[in-house]
């Protein structure tokens, strides 16, 4: 389920564990909500919870998996009503090429980037099964970005990714530096959790609001100055 056509860029508010802060992102504009679903990490949202927490929201939601089997992530996004599954593991591309015809949901398979050779490894390995790449930064023993901002060269990391792919940058983005993050790698989704919230998975609703509006406003740039 791709964005609309002559819909170019994106907003996704990630690691949402309340309706309250669903609600308010979508009021703001974002155009995906994250969900992590895999238990076990400080954003988690139990099995029982999924819809109350993302209850009477229309945006798109992204049901965010850690190394589940093809099954449980099946059954995980559907019970979402997920718009993209994302893949945050190291999933066996024969249990990638099981979710793509599963549901009515793209796929996107997050690389944290260490070196941009990371990036092209991935692209051999999902590049055919998915819609596209999560670029975030890389940290010893953390799954996800964990408010870590991505090093690697913009012209080296893009130039390594499928054209037709959707791009989203995460990782330690706050509303002070998204602008500058996407005119420097130019995403078409730009992704923020930890830079937004006054704890792990409480969202700050002045940030959410500061970060949409930044964000917009340097996509707005990027039509006008391609």
């Amino acid at each position: 389920m791709s964005r609309p056509v002559g819909e170019r860029f994106g907003v996704k508010i990630c690691g949402l564990t309340r309706s309250i802060d669903a609600r308010t992102a979508e009021d703001a504009g974002a155009d995906y909500l994250g969900f992590v679903l895999t238990q076990g990490f400080g954003r988690s949202v139990s099995e029982d919870a999924i819809e109350r927490t993302a209850a009477d929201v229309q945006a798109r939601r992204v049901a965010v998996l850690v190394d589940e089997a093809p099954e449980d992530a099946i059954r995980l996004g559907n019970r979402l009503g997920a718009s993209v599954l994302q893949l945050h593991g190291h999933e066996p591309a024969e249990h990638v090429a099981a979710l793509a015809d599963a549901g009515p949901w793209d796929l996107w398979k997050a690389v944290r980037v260490r070196d941009p050779r990371d990036v092209r490894v991935a692209v051999e390995r999902y590049g055919a099964l998915v819609q596209g790449f999560l670029i975030e930064g890389w940290r010893e023993g953390v799954v996800g970005g964990a408010g870590v901002r991505l090093t690697a060269t913009p012209e080296r990391v893009k130039g390594s990714l499928p054209p037709s792919s959707t791009t989203v940058l995460a990782g330690g983005l706050d509303p002070s530096n998204v602008g500058e993050a996407i005119r420097r790698f130019r995403p078409d989704v730009a992704d923020v959790s930890s830079g937004v919230e006054t704890e792990p998975g409480q969202k700050d609703h002045e940030l959410v609001v500061a970060f949409i509006e930044a964000a917009r406003s340097a996509f707005r740039d990027l039509e006008e100055h391609p």
